[in-house]
């Protein structure tokens, strides 16, 4: 049945009743609702332990999740479609991304307006709760996921949880990044185990159980806690902790991907005065971003988009820098913020079409589940430069074994931002990763994207709403000779001025894993056991470093520098030979030849390159222009292109003028 009630506790103006141009204004609708999924219907069929939920009367099992929409004020002036974001980590990232708005840190109830682009063109953006761990509050949304029994008693059993901190500690929560933990069943658990690696793919020692144990520091002591963990000596910055024991909640994790596919087809088929979209969304899309995206691949393996009823509930998946991988999802004990953690979602299959793999002997298409229900929706990935350097995102377009290209699905396209970290980049440049404490060895890359995620957009939904062809796929390939290995472009770095490069052999990697005998019923073994390493490809570069393969914005086109998906960690969180997770670095040219003679930098310097500011930015005008051709941009951002442009030009410049050695 899916979306049972919606209880709204806030209506009010958006951002003070602002008016979007012929849109107008916006409504905020924020509430909480209830789902009622029945266990025996087949399309539930594949959310690990539903079944031994709780029902109701009629045999559903309920659940609930938080809700939030902007809609036009005026429901004829929307373009009845509705864009619905998957909250990353519980938080709302696509006023970000799309209208380019500063949120706030930590997170706000506050949604920020931007330059307003998604409301501009008339969409109803919409957020939906999904995730069971998230400590809700006005800011961050999460769902309430019910709890799998058995005789009545929740079910104890194994996880795991990894711990890579950027800063010495002696404590630590039990779960991913801070939410809900997964606590110990037992304080003096004998079956409990902590590994300890040095890089991501090194090889475990095991931490000796004297040394460790379920505490917490309070009030200067140590006091026994069921869900923090204790390491005598601390946990050392850059080293990764693998802590394997008994818990004994067992949340049904994947109803939180019900709940994905339920307000989808409630807001496009309900008409019933419980809708507040009712009769107003013909069309339906879904973004996700990271963790997301990754969630949004799960959902199609499992053959999600059709609903109970048989019904289609995304016309559309803009399925942003998620890579080659899935996540822990839709299994007993998953954490669905894990994202490096060998587990669940570093399994085969990583293409849309049916191929074989050598390593695990398996036969398998990412979307063969979906096809085989129909319902697919169109799909766009869209990576940046940091998913190929993490080692997963050239599995979705080259085969398994690395030797030749992959022809694209009839259903998606896959598109590469040349020269982009995971998130969008801005001036000035900083080196904290706010997220988790990270720090880059060099300034993070400053291309900013979102003009390219803007027209992903715009082009998947006329794709799927009026079958007009999105442009071609763009990135890196074998056939070309743009795709190429990590080591080559990092020996090509090396005569740069002030580089300190990461140890190609401690780059991340991914490989086959056994997660136990019950894997297929969603129920893991750990530690897990880690087989043969897949490929990874990343672009081929220029003779400025700069990426030759994906869609490349003016600053790969006309570059003041060249910019990276990579980034050294910096040696104050340890392991400096290691890359810090989804970050890239920008490293400008010098700004006269003499200076470039100097320093030793073999790149043409900026004088070198254009008579002026003038010049610059008529180059740039020119370069967007001509991917505006080409439907990688739109006409409206192309003075948003050259704006952005100017903007790091005057950056750069004072920098340089300022003779400011830094890369």
């Amino acid at each position: 049945m899916g979306v049972i009630d919606f209880t709204i506790t806030h209506r009010e103006p958006y951002a003070g009743g602002a008016a979007f141009g012929e849109v107008g204004t916006y409504e905020r609708i924020d509430g909480l609702v209830t789902y009622a999924v029945d266990p025996e219907n087949a399309a539930n069929a594949a959310i690990v332990d539903l079944d031994k939920a709780p029902r109701d009367e009629a045999g559903r099992v309920r659940f609930q999740g938080d809700l939030c929409i902007l809609t036009p004020t005026n429901p004829a002036n929307g373009n009845r479609r509705a864009l619905i974001e998957l909250p990353n980590r519980g938080r709302k990232l696509g006023p970000r991304q799309f209208n380019r708005g500063e949120g706030e840190v930590p997170p706000t109830r506050n949604i920020p307006v931007g330059d307003g682009f998604l409301f501009r063109h008339g969409y109803s953006v919409v957020w939906v709760g999904w995730q069971w761990d998230v400590l809700r509050d006005d800011a961050l949304m999460g769902l309430s996921a019910p709890e799998a029994q058995i005789d009545g008693t929740s079910i104890i059993g194994q996880t795991v949880v990894e711990i890579h901190p950027n800063v010495n500690e002696s404590t630590r929560l039990l779960a991913n990044r801070l939410h809900a933990p997964y606590a110990a069943a037992n304080l003096a658990d004998p079956d409990a185990m902590l590994f300890v690696r040095d890089w991501e793919d090194g090889p475990d020692e095991i931490v000796p159980r004297e040394r460790w144990r379920f505490a917490r520091e309070e009030g200067g002591e140590v006091v026994p806690s069921q869900e923090h963990v204790y390491l005598d000596g601390g946990f050392e910055a850059g080293r990764i902790y693998h802590l394997v024991y008994t818990t004994q909640s067992s949340p049904v994790v994947g109803a939180g991907l019900l709940a994905a596919r339920d307000i989808a087809s409630f807001l496009k088929y309900d008409h019933s005065d419980l809708n507040p979209l009712a009769g107003l969304v013909e069309h339906t899309f879904s973004f996700g971003m990271s963790q997301t995206g990754r969630m949004q691949r799960h959902f199609l393996s499992l053959g999600l988009n059709t609903d109970e009823a048989g019904r289609q509930a995304y016309d559309g998946m803009l399925i942003h820098v998620a890579g080659g991988r899935r996540g822990e999802f839709n299994h007993r004990y998953g954490q669905p913020s894990v994202q490096s953690t060998p587990s669940f979602g570093h399994r085969f299959p990583f293409a849309d079409n049916p191929l074989p793999d050598p390593l695990t002997g398996q036969t398998a298409g990412l979307l063969d589940t979906q096809r085989a229900s129909g319902n697919l929706p169109r799909i766009f990935y869209t990576n940046t430069s940091a998913e190929y350097w993490r080692g997963d995102c050239s599995l979705i377009h080259v085969d398994p074994a690395g030797e030749h290209d992959l022809e694209p699905s009839d259903d998606s396209r896959a598109y590469l931002f040349a020269g982009t970290q995971h998130g969008p980049g801005t001036v000035p440049q900083t080196r904290l990763n706010t997220n988790d404490g990270g720090q880059g060895r060099y300034g993070f890359n400053t291309v900013e994207y979102s003009p390219l995620l803007r027209a992903a957009l715009i082009n998947l939904d006329k794709w799927a709403t009026e079958g007009i062809e999105p442009p071609s796929p763009q990135h890196p390939s074998l056939a070309a000779g743009t795709a190429t290995d990590r080591a080559s472009v990092l020996h090509g770095f090396a005569p740069l001025p002030g580089m300190h490069l990461p140890n190609p052999e401690r780059l991340p990697v991914l490989r086959t894993v056994d997660v136990g005998p019950d894997a297929d019923a969603g129920v893991g073994s750990y530690p897990v056991e880690e087989g043969r390493a897949y490929p990874a490809f990343v672009a081929a570069t220029d003779e400025d470093g700069n990426e030759v393969a994906g869609i490349r914005l003016p600053d790969l086109t006309v570059p003041l520098g060249t910019h990276t998906g990579w980034n050294p960690r910096d040696p104050a969180t340890g392991a400096p030979e290691q890359v810090i997770p989804m970050q890239g670095f920008s490293h400008w040219f010098a700004l006269t030849a003499e200076q470039r003679a100097t320093a030793g930098d073999p790149r043409p310097a900026i004088a070198e390159r254009y008579a002026s500011r003038e010049d610059y930015l008529d180059k740039v005008r020119a370069a967007a222009e001509a991917l505006v051709g080409e439907s990688y941009v739109l006409a409206e951002d192309v003075d948003l292109i050259v704006s952005d442009a100017a903007e790091r030009w005057d950056y750069v410049l004072g920098l340089r003028e300022a003779n400011d050695d830094t890369p």
